[in-house]
């Protein structure tokens, strides 16, 4: 498998966007969540793109259907206990891939009726480990669909992604899986961070946007 997406959980309307887009990267469309009480905005690179997920609507997300997947809590409270963060995998390129680790199966009302996501089973202070059997890279998508996937920063692929966790050496059967991915890389560390290399890091550059979003570029 390999990383389809990552999402960041923030403040309703998701102004922290806003200082992603003074770095230098283009934003794509946002999407609503219908059925699940969730909105985004997104930035999308050839091979993945990171999502900005925000709470709009408490009786969606309470509903029994949404529930078990625990966006309310993840969205809603603070604190080492629950992670802001959820990370997708998608099969990798040419392969019909199943998903490798525990879990169960969501069938959102927002997608079509033969297609669901299969969510990790693991704890809130690790991230929402998740799968799209569908998933595909945003570079392959037909042109007329295809998102805004170049950025004036040259930003172009991500290459690396390392998650910390803080304090957690009982790692869930979702989060060994994920640590066999290529590029992939899970740490314990005093707080919840995620840090996002492109391009192979050729530059030897970083940038890091907290306290805004706990999120680290390097490139």
């Amino acid at each position: 498998m390999e990383i389809d997406h990552i999402f960041i959980c923030v403040a309703p309307g998701a102004r922290e966007a806003e200082a992603l887009k003074e770095f230098g990267l283009t934003e794509g469309t946002a999407n609503r969540h219908p059925g699940q009480g969730t909105s985004n905005r997104r930035f999308f690179f050839k091979n993945a793109y990171i999502e900005l997920l925000f709470l709009i609507d408490l009786e969606e997300i309470r509903s029994e259907l949404t529930k078990p997947t625990q966006l309310f809590e993840r969205l809603t409270t603070e604190g080492d206990d629950r992670s802001p963060f959820g990370i997708c995998f998608r099969p990798s390129a040419g392969t019909e891939e199943k998903v490798p680790f525990s879990s169960w199966s969501y069938t959102p009302t927002y997608l079509p009726e033969n297609l669901h996501i299969d969510i990790g089973n693991a704890l809130l202070n690790e991230p929402m480990w998740f799968f799209l059997p569908f998933g595909s890279r945003p570079d392959t998508a037909p042109k007329e669909r295809q998102p805004p996937i170049e950025h004036q920063n040259g930003f172009a692929e991500i290459t690396s992604l390392r998650v910390t966790i803080p304090g957690n050496s009982n790692l869930s059967n979702p989060a060994l899986c994920s640590i066999d991915v290529e590029g992939f890389e899970l740490v314990e560390g005093n707080a919840h961070l995620i840090q996002i290399g492109f391009d192979n890091e050729r530059n030897g550059c970083s940038h890091d946007f907290r306290p805004i979003v706990p999120l680290v570029f390097s490139w």
